[in-house]
């Protein structure tokens, strides 16, 4: 796959969570809004609804009183001289006479002929029209009667004003029942299905708080409702109720539960994709090294077996054995030759073991001082070759490991190899293994004199196909495989392995590896 359609890929990838997680979060906000929108609504008509149940309240305790009053009134009223009852309850509808039989109120406003209008002009019957019993009786009652419309209408009247004029000028906690507002409340916001926890606040016109239940707070001022008490009292003189919802978040937020789980996902599907993504990008990088690496082998492999060709060609030839100098020279080329492809192919080996999880390894006990003596003797040559130096300090005791020594062995030779490929120009090579206890583990350090590694490199050298850059300087080759493979066969064998360096002081590997402790 081409780098340019792993972007694409990327950027459609990344163009499509961002717009997934665009839309969530604005169909989030609009849920929530319209959420909010309905408590409100549902709050605000029932709080309307209260203070119109304390307004019809209000009338009901002032016309029950002025009734009961104008009952005890008209109860001593009585039409001296006259034979006919008039019932004053509520409830009566009819009207005794004196013959005993019953008229009914409307019956009788009905058969009135001679009266039109009560108390506007109308003309009545006469006393003397008519002397039977019955006409008499009907003129009584129409006066009585009369009488009684016109003084309920005053008291109506009175009513009325003192509705306009000494109602307002009470004071609010004689006006309402606290604990009656307090079930009004909970009455309305049950009605709009809103079964939620509340308080609430009585203030009068002077803004004094004159009655509060627990828990009011007004530091929350989204969730505390104002509404006008008695809202038709004169401007100056209205009284407000505030009710306090301690839960309106939750309300609001109730309807979302859906959100978390599912930005939870979405965020796994971002992770999804970026694991993707890297992961595309390091297998396009790792072909490409890998094919680099391949066409290198080739060259580098054809090299030695083509010399190696030529030589055993020529000691076919009779002349050549019977000069020993050059048969010497042609036997040298051959083992050196041999050398550099068994040491090419032990690259091919180590590439392989990056693609398994874990190397194979052939484990055994073996002393680890041994191991370091056997890669000090072979190395000691190339060392001296640059008159340098090559010592060991060996203060490790308990020294017996189980580790596979064919890799083990590659291990420190890498670690030498790297030493002498970055020394210091014009400057002779020092290295040093270093062998000690801690606790149940052996710490084997390899040092050198060289040119180091800057701070900011020396967490990445270990890195697959990662090389420190020298600039635009290329003399030392290689695929940046050496350390890799140091870390995975000392990591696959129970151990660690960290760097530490300073720029231009030289490096110091340390090696920690678990010792088997002595029965």
């Amino acid at each position: 796959m081409k780098k340019s359609t792993i972007w694409l890929l990327a950027v459609v990838m990344f163009v499509a969570f961002f717009s997934l997680l665009f839309l969530q979060l604005r169909y989030m906000k609009t849920s929530m809004s319209v959420r909010e929108q309905q408590f409100d609504e549902m709050v605000k008509r029932s709080l309307i609804n209260v203070s119109r149940d304390l307004e019809q309240e209000q009338t009901r305790r002032y016309l029950e009183e002025d009734m009961l009053e104008s009952e005890s009134r008209y109860s001593q009223y009585k039409r001296s001289g006259s034979s006919t009852t008039i019932v004053t309850e509520q409830s009566q509808t009819s009207i005794t006479n004196p013959d005993g039989s019953e008229t009914k109120i409307e019956e009788f406003i009905q058969n009135r002929s001679t009266v039109d209008r009560i108390g506007r002009g109308g003309v009545f019957l006469s006393p003397r029209h008519g002397m039977n019993t019955i006409s008499k009786t009907s003129f009584d009652l129409q006066q009585s009667f009369s009488k009684r419309y016109l003084y309920e209408q005053a008291l109506m009247n009175e009513v009325i004003l003192k509705l306009l004029y000494r109602a307002s000028n009470d004071p609010i906690e004689e006006r309402i029942n606290f604990y009656d507002l307090d079930k009004y409340i909970r009455a309305e916001l049950l009605n709009s299905a809103l079964n939620v926890p509340y308080s609430f606040q009585v203030v009068d016109f002077n803004n004094r708080v004159v009655y509060a239940s627990p828990g009011f707070s007004s530091r929350d001022e989204k969730s505390v409702y104002t509404q006008v008490l008695f809202p038709n009292d004169p401007p100056s003189r209205l009284n407000s109720l505030k009710v306090y919802f301690p839960t309106k978040r939750d309300y609001v937020y109730s309807e979302l539960t859906f959100f978390v789980p599912s930005m939870i996902f979405t965020f796994i599907l971002l992770f999804t994709f970026i694991f993707t993504i890297v992961s595309l990008f390091r297998q396009k990088r790792l072909s490409e090294m890998k094919n680099d690496f391949i066409n290198n082998m080739t060259h580098e492999l054809k090299t030695p077996v083509s010399t190696i060709s030529l030589a055993s060609q020529m000691l076919k030839d009779e002349s050549i054995t019977k000069s020993p100098e050059v048969f010497k020279h042609v036997t040298g080329v051959i083992n050196d030759e041999t050398k550099r492809l068994s040491f090419q192919v032990e690259k091919v080996l180590q590439m392989s073991l990056f693609d398994k999880q874990k190397a194979t390894l052939k484990i055994k006990e073996v002393d680890i001082n041994d191991i370091i003596v056997n890669v000090a003797n072979t190395h000691i040559l190339k060392v001296e070759k640059f008159n340098g130096e090559l010592d060991i300090d060996l203060q490790a005791e308990n020294t017996t490991v189980n580790i596979d020594e064919m890799h083990f062995t590659n291990v420190l030779f890498n670690l030498l190899d790297n030493a002498l490929k970055y020394k210091k120009e014009e400057v002779p090579p020092k290295l040093m293994i270093r062998t000690r206890n801690e606790g149940n583990k052996i710490i084997i350090s390899v040092e050198d004199n060289g040119i180091g590694i800057k701070k900011e490199d020396v967490k990445k050298i270990f890195d697959r196909f990662y090389r420190v850059s020298t600039g635009n300087i290329h003399d030392v080759k290689g695929f940046g495989l050496g350390l890799a493979y140091v870390k995975k066969i000392v990591t696959d064998l129970g151990g660690s392995i960290r760097a530490e360096s300073e720029l231009g002081k030289g490096t110091k590997f340390l090696i920690s590896l678990p010792v088997i402790t002595q029965k």
